[in-house]
């Protein structure tokens, strides 16, 4: 697997150097840990020489690093942010290359991502006016300025930042499983039985009448945890597992949330819940034994949701956390939106950068699912600088059965680069020699540079619109060529 990573990305002496430099090596120690000349190491490190398979394995032998998260370009992230940074009208003008984004991003990693902290603010700072002046129409509709910090974004970030994986929490679950003698076919009968023994608290599913719109309570008086009758019984499980791990592993969570640099409580506590999520998931579909399913059975969503007893939403955000060191899968990136096209949830993997700033492509079949709702639809999409991707979309059950007429509609998405798709029962048939089968895509309407599209709902914030009185084309902008 390293061996395909360098295939394409092989200059990585930016990473050999950081890498050394935290070690706090020099050049002509490291060179004579992984037996090569100090001089050819400077070469490596300047990216005037390629990291060889061979040379990575000496790498990996000399120190205690992951060669497939080693071989990976994770630069890619922070030059996506750039291009939208440096696209911004804010910067028209300067004309900063590409070029010269992923050199700053390789010689100065820590000032690229200054950079995008900056941006982030300056946003938030934008955007925070653009409601103060709506609110200075005095039609009583704001809702008050926008907070210095988006939890959600912050939450996001870690997430990013952390491939979504945390293998603490997966070994908590293992645990669990180990302690509390699960049984996959009576997993909600076993928690509730370890959840009275272990804390002396009592589970009770609740009746409609009793809990209307709640789904779930915690009653810390009486000990009890309330669940609503309404959830279907994966959604019932995963419940019970996310309260058992706010309640039992409170420490734990602590100690992760510690770890990492949040900006006020309300991420912290965003955060808290996530992890609590992802306990959750575990605890519904441990680790070794999901990802050997997985693999078994090609990653078919609908046969690993019968098999684990889960959701399809639960099913797909589980397989973006496989990535433990050593027993990775295929990684996915995802995507949840409402009918209205709103992003709800994402999780980068799998090469998939999404736009900080704005929605999605309107192109992307995870829009097109709420014509079919119940059916899985696939797609190949390929973005402008013609890295293709394998994308799974469905729509989702209702969360709380069939009474609230006005209850939310959601779709999702999984997706995994092509190259990847051998691995993917849904990519049997995909001939990567027939690219008109691929739908061109983008990031975003305001990062794509696929100016001939007719769906495009902003144009790019690099490019100046071209008004023409005597010419109308079929797509809603005209530029400046």
């Amino acid at each position: 697997m390293a061996g395909e990573r360098l295939d394409r990305k092989a200059m990585l002496g930016h990473k050999i150097r950081r890498f050394r430099i935290d070690q706090g090596l020099s050049q002509t120690e490291m060179a004579a840990q992984i037996g090569i000349s100090p001089s050819y190491l400077n070469l490596i490190e300047h990216n005037q020489r390629p990291v060889t398979v061979p040379l990575l394995f000496k790498l990996g032998n000399a120190f205690e690093i992951d060669l497939k998260e080693f071989a990976e370009d994770d630069d890619q992230r922070l030059a996506a942010g750039l291009s939208e940074v440096f696209g911004d009208p804010l910067f028209e003008g300067q004309g900063v290359s590409d070029r010269e984004m992923r050199e700053l991003v390789a010689a100065a990693p820590a000032a690229a991502q200054g950079v995008l902290t900056l941006y982030r603010a300056y946003r938030r700072i934008w955007e925070n006016a653009q409601v103060l002046a709506h609110e200075a129409g005095g039609d009583g509709t704001g809702d008050g300025p926008l907070p210095p910090d988006s939890p959600v974004e912050a939450v996001r970030d870690v997430l990013e930042a952390e491939a979504n994986h945390f293998d603490d929490l997966e070994r908590a679950a293992e645990e669990l499983w180990e302690d509390a003698g699960l049984d996959r076919d009576a997993l909600f009968a076993g928690l509730r039985a370890h959840v009275k023994a272990a804390h002396g608290i009592d589970v009770r599913v609740m009746p409609v009448e009793v809990m209307a719109d709640t789904l779930r309570r915690w009653d810390y008086h009486r000990r009890r945890i309330l669940i609503s009758e309404t959830l279907l019984p994966s959604a019932r499980i995963f419940h019970l597992a996310v309260q058992l791990a706010l309640i039992g592993h409170r420490e734990r969570l602590d100690r992760l949330i510690e770890r990492v640099e949040l900006p006020n409580d309300e991420a912290r506590g965003l955060f808290r819940m996530t992890l609590a999520n992802y306990f959750a998931g575990a605890v519904m579909m441990p680790y070794a034994t999901f990802l050997q399913a997985a693999k078994d059975l090609r990653y078919d969503i609908e046969l690993l949701r019968r098999r684990f007893g889960a959701s399809v939403e639960q099913v797909c955000h589980r397989l973006t956390t496989m990535q433990r060191p050593g027993a990775r899968g295929v990684p996915f990136f995802f995507l949840r939106v409402d009918n209205a096209g709103n992003i709800s949830k994402r999780l980068s993997g799998g090469g998939f950068q999404f736009a900080r700033f704005g929605g999605t492509c309107p192109r992307l079949v995870v829009h097109d699912v709420f014509r079919s709702p119940g059916q899985l639809l696939t797609q190949v999409a390929r973005l402008p600088d013609d890295t293709t991707f394998l994308i799974m979309a469905r729509t989702l059950d209702p969360i709380g059965g069939g009474r609230d007429r006005l209850q939310p509609r959601y779709s999702i998405a999984l997706g995994c680069e092509l190259k990847d798709a051998r691995h993917l029962a849904y990519g049997d048939g995909i001939d990567p020699k027939r690219p008109e089968a691929f739908t061109p895509a983008g990031v975003s309407c305001r990062v794509c540079e696929r100016l001939d599209c007719t769906q495009r709902a902003h144009p790019p914030v690099n490019h100046r619109i071209r008004v023409d009185q005597a010419l109308r084309r079929a797509q809603p902008f005209d530029f400046v060529r």
